[in-house]
């Protein structure tokens, strides 16, 4: 089992970088707002951890800065062709402002635009170790402002971009893109119109981008179906939280190989033994059951009793379907599945019962629950993020990352997040980077205590005495 996951070592540097330019970047055509318009945010757009910048960052190997047959630098073909896809997609020269209830939407002023900063370091590509794990020390290349304040999104721009060119002739995108705009999926339409818009030279938005925001208007009265205990505060009362708050944790990585994905899935759909036990479960479910347990092991949590909880997104696009979603639609359209537990339950790995109660809060993802979902955030508007006794797995894997990036020096040899230890208790599912052929492994990044390390990685592995059950 231990030669199926495979520890990532990350290669902790100082990158420095000069920034050499920074401007806005307008459409190139007319839109159809002028300065004074608004734009609807929906429930989904605007909830609490929506509230954020997803910073990402791409890297190209060195080719040329140059296109075969093109005088300009890697900076002009992207800026020139952000400015032809901003033409649809004109939401992102907005900002963001509160209204009434706190609520969110998008305003338009004259020069507003997106932000793209040229930078450049005098490093090669190369002096950054692996390229194909995220890296906390990469954050220099990813543009933030002076004395920026966390979670900041009134009055930023909604897309930030920051181009890094190295010594050796590669180059990185360091971009920063504000989820009220967009869910991944939505993010990787917009990247796959901007990366063929930069190939082709002309504006090419297939599928044409819809907003339509106002899908999601809560009812009138809203009508709040289901607990929704995703977002209920709980007071931790465990030792949970303040084991990672007050030893800072660090980013952790592990390949995890396909075959190893596949034994965890069939170990949760075989139950007990019995043939009453057992059901159909995805790879996630199993994936993600068994990290929950290993995490909660590893930190040792206490007391037995306390509730536990694992928070993941759930895509409802294919669960609407009374009118479905139109095409091209780039909101955001997913919930939050939650699943409880007690420590006790979780250490007792018992695989199949906990794969049991992710799959089912993944399922019970329902039309109706979305809709339900809407109005719970009309009417209570959670105002901070809770992550008192909860873990957060964010699935990246079925997201066409590599295959939308192409700008036309190729696929990235990395593409996806950095830095997780802001917010650790995210856990992030990756597809594994750049290689000749596709394997099916993925990559777990999680932050970790050090005193929790060692342990983590023996319940990983299956080497602990109980994980077979």
């Amino acid at each position: 089992m231990a030669s199926w996951v495979q520890e990532l070592h990350l290669n902790p540097l100082q990158i420095p970088v000069t920034v050499d330019r920074a401007e806005l970047v307008m459409p190139e055509g007319s839109i159809p707002v002028d300065p004074g318009d608004t734009l609807y945010l929906s429930n989904l757009d605007d909830i609490v951890g929506a509230r954020v910048f997803t910073p990402t960052v791409y890297f190209y190997r060195p080719k040329s800065h140059l296109r075969p047959g093109d005088d300009q630098s890697v900076a002009g073909v992207l800026r020139e062709a952000l400015a032809k896809v901003l033409v649809p997609y004109y939401p992102f020269t907005g900002r963001l402002r509160e209204i009434e209830n706190g609520k969110l939407e998008i305003f338009f002023e004259a020069e507003q635009g997106t932000l793209m900063v040229e930078a450049s370091c005098g490093l090669a590509l190369a002096d950054l170790g692996d390229l194909t794990v995220p890296n906390p020390s990469w954050l220099s290349l990813i543009h933030h402002f002076p004395d920026e304040e966390p979670y900041k999104v009134i009055d930023m721009p909604l897309l930030i971009a920051q181009v890094t060119v190295f010594g050796c002739g590669g180059f990185s995108l360091g971009l920063r893109i504000c989820h009220c705009l967009c869910d991944g999926l939505g993010a990787m339409q917009f990247l796959k119109a901007w990366a063929e818009a930069a190939t082709s030279g002309s504006l090419v938005a297939d599928p044409a981008p819809c907003w339509d925001r106002e899908f999601f208007r809560p009812r009138n009265p809203p009508a709040v179906r289901f607990p929704h205990t995703e977002f209920t505060p709980i007071e931790d009362g465990s030792t949970m939280t303040m084991s990672l708050w007050r030893a800072k944790p660090v980013q952790k990585c592990y390949r995890v190989s396909r075959e190893f994905q596949a034994h965890l899935k069939n170990s949760a759909q075989r139950g007990t033994g019995n043939a009453s036990d057992k059901f159909s479960c995805s790879t996630f479910d199993a994936m993600a059951a068994h990290i929950w347990t290993s995490w909660v092991k590893a930190l040792d949590v206490q007391p037995p009793d306390f509730l536990l909880r694992l928070t993941f997104s759930v895509n409802a696009r294919y669960k609407i379907k009374n009118p479905p979603l139109k095409e091209g639609f780039y909101g955001n359209a997913v919930c939050v599945g939650c699943a409880a537990s007690p420590v006790s339950d979780l250490t007792a790995s018992n695989l199949p019962k906990t794969t049991g109660l992710v799959r089912d809060a993944r399922m019970s993802i329902s039309e109706e629950y979305v809709r339900s979902t809407v109005d719970y955030v009309e009417l209570h508007r959670p105002k901070r993020l809770e992550f008192g006794g909860k873990l957060t797995i964010t699935q990246w894997t079925r997201f066409s990352i590599y295959e939308s990036a192409d700008f036309g020096w190729g696929r990235p040899v990395y593409a996806g997040p950095i830095d997780l230890t802001p917010t650790p208790q995210v856990c992030v599912l990756l597809p594994e980077g750049e290689a000749e052929k596709y394997s099916g492994a993925m990559v777990v990044c999680i932050c970790l205590p050090e005193f929790a390390v060692d342990r983590f990685i023996e319940c990983l592995c299956l080497m602990d005495s109980n994980s077979s059950k």
